[in-house]
């Protein structure tokens, strides 16, 4: 129990400090509400009522976007309930956000004592590694997902480390159970750039094999590790297979539609490039790394920030408050990524005292980061990776590749002092490199405070300052601007100033400990201390207790209006309700009630975005303004100028009106579930398709690429008469049933959105179900009465939780085979 001790010290403080962080907030039951948690909540709110009323989950809903797979909202299957047990376990059943930062201090420690890294400069490096300020900024977003996914990441590589280290057994389960956990955390992005430091790393041991004759060992170790990468993977198979196969459907697949004006920027397969770097680091910018406010800090108004206001003329108060505090790069920011001043100082110093190939990897892994972040500023090597390595273009927002550095930055800096503290005279011997590294951290961080416009010219945004010239006139800008730029620059050199004594106690820490002034013991708690004040002073410019609120607040902001309880009142099965008094396109509250046209997702279906943006954006415009010059009269509307708002059967719309209030207005002309059509028009492609459908009259006509043609029989002329009528008669978001009758067969349209894996039966014999209309089904149905059924439950669901199972029962016998060896390693004093 002694030779653990110092472990659990370690884990009891980082357990403490995570409390401490989230005081008082955490002991009243207030919780961060954030957009995206709010978006989550009214998403998954028809998925979550089924599954409460027929304790079976739902793998489709029509709550937002007309329809979409439920795979990205919070998703789950029964195979990884027992790794979620296993997970809770791991957080050692913590409160909200207090777990959050406990398991990513946990997770560097492990990696850290898996190198062999003593329990106290553990615990500094789970410390450094945790505050990194974008960690809290992802709390604050309500970027969950993200953050679990890293905290992931350091146990995973502990595993690969022990593994080339020749313990297979310890190394190959801890890989496949961190894998695991990583991969239920369901943020693909993050696990994607992790892997090119995994390969650096496999590299740096390959490279340490070959050298000391041992690759036979290298390539076991390699097998195993492949093994347990399968494992790992396999027990999420469910999620990884759906989510592979719905990104080729969303806005991370491939495009059908071709772009004469914009074909430059469209990649081979993925996303739009200017779009993959819309968010990019600055190259400047990157400096926040040290400095945390070299480009400002957070995109909130400057009025906000107390120090801001100290060099702002009280005249211009109200323009503080809609200008913001960063004038950097990016559209926006919620804040720097601030890895710590004085530990960039030993990252530094440990690319000059570290031994190995180790060393190399970690550097190059940074290097490899600043430069993927930057984006569009360095488009020749984006480019490159967009179309040459597989998958990049999956990804958007490319400054997040800045994790890689917060991970590599506090590695690397831990290793050099463990050289420091396993050799006390390599200081001795090597100060040059110490003074090397305090002149580049601190002459920089120097430089900054005493003359910014050295490396900036401009304080300015372009776009910032377009809209102050169209809204202030020109005689009055100058001083404002004057100003701006005098507040923008004191922000800046405060926190260079900040940087550099951080830079200097911590140097005097090191020079400290060479003149045996401190004890090693000593000399990392100081360390400790002074980086984890450093860092959490910064964080709490991000996520503080200001942000908490009561948890009854997230009730409350899904409140049911009284235009929501007029809406609810028709009694029809399924329609659809547009919201033209919310930003449509950027909110789940209508869909926490309706079944929404809009709504918020990262990952929306392509099909569905590019119908948004060329038909659905514009045909809102036209239906509002029509609407609002009939006064609401809606027999003075000309429906013509809705017909897609019309055949995805939107049958209310919410309009605003005076005092934040809403109302609700039936649309007469809503096409309804289904309806038979009398023309199907083939087209051969995308293009033609979407473009048909400024013309087409959708009651009658039905437009089809003709790859679905077969599934129609070819029918180009269809019977439809006054007596042919479908009904819906029965609805669940995965289940839809329908009673046909029509004299003579016909072609039937759905007002629902075309997606791979819904099946169809007529009276119980199934039928191929065709696209119309670019995102709508259509379906063949032969004369007389029918019963029409559509479900989604994707056999592909059972194959692969049948799989995930399998790989759940492997990890556990290995983990099982782990345990039995360590009873029988111990001791036979220690088994009594």
């Amino acid at each position: 129990m002694k030779k653990f001790l110092p472990d659990l010290i370690a884990i009891l403080a980082f357990v403490v400090i995570s409390f401490v962080y989230f005081f008082p907030a955490v002991t009243e039951d207030r919780i961060l509400f954030q957009h995206d948690t709010a978006a989550g909540a009214g998403a998954g709110q028809e998925a979550k009522e089924y599954y409460e009323r027929t304790g079976e989950r739902t793998r489709w809903t029509n709550s937002i976007f007309g329809g979409m797979p439920t795979y990205q909202m919070a998703p789950s299957y029964d195979s990884t309930d027992t790794l979620k047990v296993a997970e809770k376990a791991y957080h050692l059943f913590l409160p909200s956000y207090v777990w959050l930062t406990f398991i990513m201090m946990l997770g560097f420690y492990i990696l850290l004592r898996c190198m062999g890294v003593s329990a106290w400069l553990s615990a500094l490096g789970g410390i450094i590694w945790a505050f990194s300020s974008y960690f809290f900024i992802l709390i604050s977003a309500g970027h969950i997902w993200k953050f679990i996914t890293l905290a992931y990441i350091p146990p995973t590589i502990a595993g690969i480390v022990l593994t080339y280290r020749k313990k297979y057994l310890l190394g190959g389960v801890l890989t496949a159970l961190f894998l695991a956990l990583q991969v239920l955390s369901n943020h693909v992005q993050m696990s994607y750039y992790f892997l090119f430091v995994i390969l650096l790393i496999a590299g740096a041991f390959f490279e340490d094999a070959w050298r000391n004759k041992e690759l036979p060992h290298f390539f076991k170790a390699s097998g195993i590790l492949i093994v347990a990468a399968i494992v790992g993977i396999s027990v999420n198979l469910s999620n990884l297979y759906h989510t592979y196969e719905y990104s080729k459907e969303t806005m991370r697949g491939k495009s059908e539609l071709k772009s004469e004006t914009n074909s430059a920027q469209q990649t081979s397969s993925g996303l739009d490039r200017n779009y993959i770097t819309q968010w990019s680091y600055g190259i400047g910018e990157t400096f926040s790394l040290m400095i945390p406010n070299i480009k400002g800090g957070a995109s909130v108004p400057i009025a906000q920030n107390e120090k801001a206001m100290e060099k702002a003329n009280p005249m211009y108060g109200s323009i503080y408050s809609q200008l913001t505090q960063y004038f950097g790069d990016q559209p926006m920011t919620a804040g720097p990524v601030y890895v710590g001043a004085f530990v960039v100082l030993l990252f530094i110093l440990g690319l000059f005292i570290v031994d190995g190939p180790l060393k190399w990897a970690l550097g190059g892994a940074t290097l490899l980061s600043i430069l993927l972040s930057w984006g569009h500023n360095f488009m020749g090597f984006t480019d490159f990776f967009i179309d040459y390595v597989p998958m990049y273009s999956k990804f958007r927002a490319v400054s997040s590749a800045l994790v890689i550095a917060e991970f590599t930055i506090p590695l690397l800096a831990i290793l050099a002092l463990k050289q420091l503290f396993d050799k006390p005279e390599l200081l001795k011997e090597k100060i040059k490199y110490l003074y090397i590294s305090f002149g580049i951290t601190a002459g920089f961080s120097l430089l900054f405070a005493l003359a910014p416009r050295l490396f900036f010219s401009n304080f300015i945004p372009t776009q910032e300052m377009e809209a102050l010239k169209q809204g202030i006139p020109g005689d009055q800008l100058s001083p404002i601007l004057a100003n701006l730029e005098e507040i923008r620059v004191y922000l800046l050199t405060s926190d260079a100033w900040r940087s550099f004594f951080i830079i200097i106690i911590g140097t005097a820490l090191l020079l400290a400990y060479n003149a045996k002034k401190l004890k090693p013991t000593m000399t990392i708690l100081a360390i400790a201390v002074l980086c984890l004040g450093d860092m959490w002073i910064v964080n709490k410019r991000y996520l503080n207790d200001e942000q908490f609120v009561p948890a009854s607040q997230q009730t409350e902001s899904f409140q049911q209006t009284e235009t929501d309880k007029i809406i609810l009142q028709d009694s029809a099965l399924n329609y659809r309700v547009l919201n033209f008094a919310t930003n449509t396109f950027n909110e789940n509250n209508t869909a926490y009630w309706h079944k929404s046209v809009g709504g918020y997702h990262a990952a929306k279906l392509r099909r569905y975005q590019e119908m948004i943006d060329h038909h659905i954006g514009k045909e809102m415009q036209a239906a509002y303004s029509a609407i609002a010059n009939a006064q609401g009269n809606m027999d003075s509307v000309n429906a013509n100028a809705f017909r897609v708002l019309n055949m995805l059967n939107t049958k209310y719309f919410i309009f605003p009106v005076s005092q934040g209030k809403t109302a609700p207005l039936l649309n007469p002309y809503a096409y309804g579930n289904a309806w038979f059509v009398n023309e199907i028009r083939y087209v051969a492609n995308a293009n033609e398709e979407m473009n048909a459908l400024d013309s087409i009259q959708p009651m009658q006509t039905a437009v089809v690429d003709s790859r679905f043609k077969q599934c129609l029989n070819g029918v180009q002329t269809a019977f439809k008469d006054s007596t042919s009528s479908i009904m819906l008669t029965s609805y669940a978001p995965n289940k839809l049933v329908y009673q046909s009758h029509s004299p003579q067969a016909g072609i039937v349209v759905f007002s629902e959105i075309y997606y791979p894996g819904w099946k169809a039966t007529i009276d119980g014999q199934p039928v191929e179900i065709a696209r119309a209309n670019y995102i709508l089904r259509a379906i063949s149905v032969p004369a007389g009465k029918h019963t029409i059924t559509m479900t989604f439950d994707p056999e592909s669901l059972h194959i692969t939780e049948r799989i995930a199972y399998g790989g759940l029962i492997v990890l556990l016998l290995g983990i099982i085979i782990l345990l039995y060896n360590c009873r029988k390693s111990l001791p036979t004093s220690s088994k009594k």
